[in-house]
């Protein structure tokens, strides 16, 4: 690598570290830290976030960067690296230091208080904190700086250079297409036999699961939390999490091939930039897209269960008489429901939609956080047809807000378009790919992945590298297709 390179590579060391260990310190918060920490986790992670921004915006980064911009024999690589380090450095000289220990002193202290009010139904608890978070969001917009919708500068953070007014355009032509594909869809199969499905075999199960898929145990591990999650501590230290429910083992499969989708990303991010932004995701659009092209097109395919059911009835006897074709039904089944992360795939897309919408509202405060619970309630309403008995099963249910993710919803969305897209030219490479699938062959896929995606990092922005993967921009065309040739 040039001189000047490792150069700013070494700058950039230090806030690079810190912010792995600002990694872990949240794992352990959301898995193992007794509830009582959490005064003492906030002041952790406030002074951590604050020392993070300091070297990242310290004067010898910002030197040897500067260097490193109008240096003329760079590699395509590293000049895309000093490109993405410049941006990021511009972003984040933006955000003043006591407000970024604000911020995550802040979040810190709303997702504990959040998991409470969850548990215990009570969102006049929470709203307080919603009411900061959306501030503080306003606040670090300003900062941030924006050219049309306040809700751009966040949205960047998350899908760099995608702006409100692409949304609305694209949910604004989906929002009917699905409301009316989850009415001519909606089936009621066979229910599953019920539990309980001991939470030992169900994590037995998926740690098989993941090791075909191509996580190793030494590189990866599997713990529970309240909201299933992945955090990346190092390329070689990548963690995830599911939720367990004893009714059900869909649920926590579903969870871990989503979770692992994203694990499978970070691991085959480019190792040899790691500390650089080449060796990081290009946005949380194609992350998504990488989490649900396990967990909805691959773990809801029917030839994926040909090769997995029969195992999964061993592990649980009640299986026994359910048969494959009733499993996929079920596994398979359109049926408004008031939890997102077990939406079916027709209905998910629309759970997003209203969170976007909800979350502009509550940051233009055109909507005012004690209201949220009533807005949702409809919402849920107009476009699903149910309504929530309760706020934790409403409005309280996605822990985002309270980690001050406002901009992320979105990204769910546009995962689905991008692994739609990805999937029709994985099919065309691989005509014979249900038969693989079935005989129990998953690595050849995350082999693709990683060829086709994972290994670039950061080298493209999302639309260049969906151009580059599949021949044309993003568009909701084979989405749609997929959507109706598996469900109408």
């Amino acid at each position: 690598m040039h001189k000047l390179f490792e150069k700013t590579k070494s700058a950039y060391r230090p806030a690079y570290l810190l912010s792995q260990v600002s990694s872990l310190l949240g794992w352990d918060q959301e898995t193992h830290m007794p509830k009582a920490g959490i005064k003492a986790r906030s002041a952790q992670k406030e002074y951590i976030a604050g020392l993070c921004h300091k070297m990242s915006t310290a004067s010898q980064f910002e030197s040897a960067l500067k260097e490193l911009l109008v240096c003329q024999d760079l590699s395509k690589e590293e000049k895309c690296a000093a490109n993405l380090w410049n941006r990021d450095f511009q972003k984040a000289t933006k955000l003043p230091k006591s407000f970024v220990e604000r911020w995550t002193a802040t979040c810190s202290e709303a997702v504990h208080t959040w998991q409470i009010a969850r548990e215990n139904n009570d969102f006049k608890a929470f709203c307080p904190h919603l009411k900061t978070i959306f501030e503080l969001s306003a606040e670090r917009a300003e900062y941030l700086s924006y050219k049309d919708h306040l809700y751009d500068a966040l949205l960047d953070e998350y899908e760099p250079d995608a702006t409100s007014a692409q949304i609305n355009m694209l949910f604004a032509d989906l929002k009917p297409f699905l409301i009316d594909l989850t009415k001519q869809s909606a089936s009621d199969p066979r229910p599953l036999p019920p539990g309980p499905y001991p939470v030992d075999a169900q994590m037995r199960y998926v740690a098989d699961l993941m090791q075909e898929m191509g996580l190793e145990p030494h590189h990866t591990r599997l713990d529970m939390s309240a909201h299933p999650f992945c955090t990346t501590l190092a390329p070689t230290d990548v963690r995830m999490t599911t939720h367990v429910t004893k009714d059900t083992p869909i649920p926590n499969i579903s969870a871990v091939m989503h979770e692992g989708g994203h694990c499978l990303y970070e691991r085959g991010l480019p190792e040899q930039f790691a500390g650089t932004p080449l060796c990081d995701s290009i946005s949380l659009g194609i992350h998504e897209s990488q989490s649900r092209f396990w967990e909805v097109i691959i773990g809801q395919s029917r030839s994926f269960w040909e090769y997995a059911y029969p195992k999964l009835k061993e592990t649980f006897p009640q299986l026994k008489d359910f048969s494959l074709d009733d499993f996929y039904k079920t596994l398979n089944r359109v049926q408004p429901s008031l939890i997102r992360v077990h939406a079916d795939e027709v209905t998910y897309t629309l759970h997003i939609i209203m969170r976007y919408e909800l979350e502009k509202d509550l940051l233009t405060k055109s909507l005012a956080p004690k209201d949220l619970p009533d807005a949702w309630n409809a919402k849920m309403q107009e476009y699903l047809g149910i309504t929530p008995p309760s706020d934790a099963m409403g409005c309280l249910q996605d822990m985002h807000w309270a980690c001050g993710n406002i901009g992320y919803f979105p990204t769910y969305a546009l995962g689905n378009l991008y692994s739609a897209q990805f999937f029709a030219k994985f099919t065309n490479t691989y005509p014979d790919y249900s038969n693989r699938i079935a005989s129990g062959d998953l690595r050849f896929i995350t082999t693709w992945l990683k060829k086709q995606i994972h290994c670039h990092g950061r080298l493209y922005s999302a639309p260049e590298l969906c151009k580059q993967v599949t021949g044309s921009p993003l568009t909701s065309t084979p989405y749609r297709q997929y959507l109706s040739i598996k469900y109408k």
